[in-house]
C-alpha cells in the first residue's frame, strides 16, 4: 500500500472538502473517485492540528469501508465530534493542517519487545477496555517501548502498568502523509 505524492495530494484535498463543506452546509458529501485504490476498503485516521496544536484524530482502526469514504467521515468526526477538543471552527480552516494515516491489518503479538518504536503503531485491549495509538506518537512525545505501552493502557482506559500484568497487544503499521 503506497500512495504516489499526487494520490496523497487527492486524498489530503478529499479530508480538506470533507470538514470545509460540513462546516457550511452541516451535510456529509463523499466525491465520486477514480482511483481503484482510493476504492479498496482500509483503516485510516485523520488528525487535525490548528497553529501546530492538536485539534482532533479519529480514524477506523480495521478497513470497514473503502479508504475515500473514510477519510470523508474521520476528517469530519476529527473536526467535529473528538471529545477532547473544541470543534473547529470554519475561520480556522486556513490554519489547519490535515495529516491522514493508512493502516495495515493489525496483527497481535506474544512478545512487547517485537513492537518497533517509529514502524508500529499498537492497540492494547484488557476486557472490554481498547486504546489505539499510532506509530507517530511515541516518536513525536520522544516515548521508549515502556512509555509507549503505559500510555497505550491508559488510553485504554486501564493503570499504566497493566501490559505488565498481562494485556492483548496488537501493532500495525501506517502510511503517513500531511499537508506541507
Amino acid at each position: 500500500m503506497t500512495y504516489t505524492t499526487e494520490e496523497r495530494k487527492e486524498l489530503l484535498k478529499i479530508a480538506r472538502d470533507a470538514i470545509e463543506h460540513y462546516l457550511r452546509t452541516g451535510e456529509k458529501i463523499y466525491p465520486e473517485v477514480k482511483n481503484e485504490k482510493f476504492k479498496e476498503n482500509r483503516g485510516v485516521f485523520v488528525t487535525l492540528h490548528v497553529n501546530g496544536k492538536l485539534r482532533g484524530c479519529i480514524g477506523y482502526p480495521l478497513p470497514y469501508k473503502p479508504l475515500y469514504e473514510a477519510v470523508v467521515d474521520n476528517a469530519i468526526y476529527a473536526a467535529t465530534e473528538d471529545w477532547r477538543f473544541e470543534p473547529i471552527k470554519l475561520e480556522e480552516m486556513k490554519d489547519l493542517n490535515i495529516e491522514i494515516s493508512v493502516l495495515t491489518i493489525p496483527r497481535r503479538i506474544e512478545n512487547y519487545s517485537d513492537i518497533e518504536i517509529g514502524k508500529h503503531g499498537i492497540i492494547v485491549s484488557k476486557g472490554g477496555n481498547r486504546g489505539l495509538l499510532l506509530p507517530q506518537v511515541p516518536v513525536e512525545q520522544g516515548w521508549g517501548l515502556e512509555e509507549y505501552l503505559s500510555n497505550g493502557c491508559l488510553k485504554a482506559g486501564l493503570s499504566p502498568d497493566e501490559w505488565k500484568r498481562g494485556v492483548e497487544i496488537e501493532v500495525f503499521e501506517a502510511e503517513i502523509f500531511k499537508e506541507g
